[in-house]
This record gives structure tokens, C-alpha cells and sequence, in this order.
């Protein structure tokens, strides 16, 4: 049994940028042990399975496994699965075109813009199918530092503080003072678990405003070592959550605002993602995640 195999790099418009993803087509017959083993094998952050949609007027339905579980959503795979079935889907028609992909998730449906223009990476964003809710204080101040290898000073900017907020996925929020502090940053193992249990959190998102490339409105960090992931290099997923991080922090008056993140320089894949922010009323009404993807590999996965 073979099966279609596509690789992306997703929140770049350069090839080995970004966040890499493997996306495997009619994966319907596959088991969860196989979805998990394959996921496994490929050990990237994520890989998508597209299967068939339980409603047949949207566009498939996905399911997302990092090496060592399933999520009931993330980013990077709602942006590359979209952006590669427009490009296999929707021809271009003089040289262009736009396309809604419909994708049924664990979260629930998520709809994606799609927009393809020759000699262009794709461009791709979407709604986010859950607003984020912050779900409670972390640990102390001293607690966070040495978990993350930081001076105690080093955490917390301005009036932000560490939060933990839910969008589906739930991250801990950690803001640093500056890029040389972020960049030191790492899982420090032996007060990691009692810091950030697995049962509390699905990951740690530091953030500075001090960024390496113009335009740009944080630098940012993921890390992950309960999802089978070391370090992410762009997570649309938490992104969804550092808008709820805003609204309790920054100043934000109704209208829409437009953030740029940059994540994975560090790890040697910078990215970016587009993180728009529209306020009604005094609340949060959307979260809006784009970003560009760009196709690496096609090929067949054997079984």
C-alpha cells in the first residue's frame, strides 16, 4: 500500500525556512497507531492526515499528530494542509487564483483563505476556530527562570507576567526582557516537569518585543518536550493564545491590529506569522492566522 506523501515549509516564503510539514493524502484506511508510528518516523513538529469530510461539501477532513500525540488543532498544518490542496485542487487561471478550503478538524471546521499567484510563495489565512481564554497564573517568577535556564530578572517586560491561556491547545506565556535573554533560553529538565506539567500545558511560548528583522513586533519561542517536540520553529497554534496574552496586557482599542511574529531564528528556520487582532465592544470578536507556505517534496509513503 503506498500512499501520497507532501512535504511544506510553512510561515516562510523560502524553501528550509519556516516550519516544515508533511501532509499524506486518503489516509482513511490508516489506524490511529499508524497515523501515531508514521508521525513518528517523520518526526517533524506535525504531520497532517487527510482523510475524507464527514460533510461532503467541505473540502476534507485533517487530523494532526505531533511524535507523540494527536492535537485537535494547530496552525502550521491548517495553513500548509490548505494552502497544498488549493495548489492540487484549484488550477491557476491566468496566473492566479483564490480558493476557500474548508477543513473539518477535532476543534471543529476551520475555513481557509487561500491566494495563488505565479511566481509567489501562497499565501493563506484563517479565523481561529476558538478565542483564547486565560486559564490561570503560572509559577513564580524564580520557578519559570530555572525551568528555562534564565536569570530571575530575565522574566517579565513592562506589565506583562507569565499567564497560561487555552485556544484549543493551552500554552504557558512566558514574556523575557530582551533577544540576548530569549536566546539562551532552554528546557531545563530538572525543574522543567514540576514547573510545566504535562497535564497543565502543551507548551512554553517566550516572547520579547526586541526583534531581529524590521517589521516585525515579537520574537518568539517554542518549546514542547511533552509534545515530542524539542523546539517548534512557528506555532500558529499559540500565536491564537498570545492574542488573548495582548488583550490582557496591551492597550487595545476596537478596530483590527495587525502583529507580526517572528519565530525559529534561533533555530536556524526563521518564520513568520501574521497575527491580526480585531477588537469590538471592548472584547476580543477574531483571531486571524496567516502566513505563506512553500511546497519541498512530493512522494509515496509505503506501508
Amino acid at each position: 500500500m503506498s500512499l501520497a506523501i507532501h512535504t511544506l515549509d510553512v510561515f516562510t516564503d523560502t524553501r528550509f525556512g519556516g516550519n516544515p510539514l508533511a501532509v499524506v493524502l486518503e489516509a482513511d484506511g490508516l489506524t490511529p497507531q499508524q497515523l501515531q508510528a508514521i508521525a513518528r518516523e517523520l518526526n517533524l513538529s506535525e504531520t497532517v492526515f487527510v482523510v475524507k469530510p464527514e460533510n461532503p461539501a467541505h473540502s476534507a477532513k485533517i487530523r494532526i499528530f505531533t511524535p507523540g500525540r494527536e492535537l485537535p488543532f494547530a496552525g502550521h498544518p491548517t495553513i500548509g494542509t490548505a494552502i497544498l490542496m488549493a495548489q492540487v485542487r484549484t488550477p491557476l487561471i491566468n496566473g492566479e487564483r483564490d480558493a476557500i478550503i474548508v477543513l473539518e478538524q477535532a476543534i471543529g471546521r476551520v475555513r481557509v483563505g487561500v491566494r495563488l499567484r505565479e511566481g509567489q510563495a501562497p499565501f493563506a489565512e484563517f479565523d481561529a476556530p476558538k478565542l483564547p481564554e486565560t486559564s490561570g497564573t503560572l509559577a513564580a517568577r524564580d520557578r519559570l527562570a530555572g525551568a528555562l535556564g534564565l536569570l530571575p530578572r530575565e522574566i517579565g517586560f513592562e506589565n506583562h507576567t507569565a499567564l497560561r491561556v487555552s485556544a484549543g491547545n493551552t500554552f504557558a506565556y512566558v514574556p523575557v526582557t530582551t533577544l540576548d535573554a530569549i536566546a539562551k533560553a532552554r528546557v531545563n529538565g530538572v525543574h522543567w516537569a514540576a514547573t510545566f506539567p504535562d497535564n497543565e500545558v502543551d507548551g512554553v511560548y517566550l516572547y520579547t518585543r526586541e526583534c531581529t528583522r524590521k517589521g516585525s513586533s515579537f520574537h518568539a519561542r517554542m518549546f514542547a518536550p511533552q509534545l515530542g517536540v524539542p523546539e517548534d520553529p512557528a506555532t500558529g497554534a499559540a500565536a491564537v493564545g498570545f492574542a488573548g496574552v495582548l488583550r490582557e496586557f496591551d492597550v487595545l482599542p476596537d478596530g483590527a491590529h495587525r502583529k507580526v511574529i517572528e519565530q525559529g531564528h534561533e533555530m536556524g528556520r526563521p518564520s513568520t506569522i501574521v497575527l491580526t487582532l480585531i477588537m469590538e465592544g471592548g472584547k476580543l470578536d477574531t483571531v486571524r492566522i496567516g502566513g505563506n507556505a512553500v511546497r519541498v517534496m512530493d512522494g509515496t509513503i509505503k506501508l
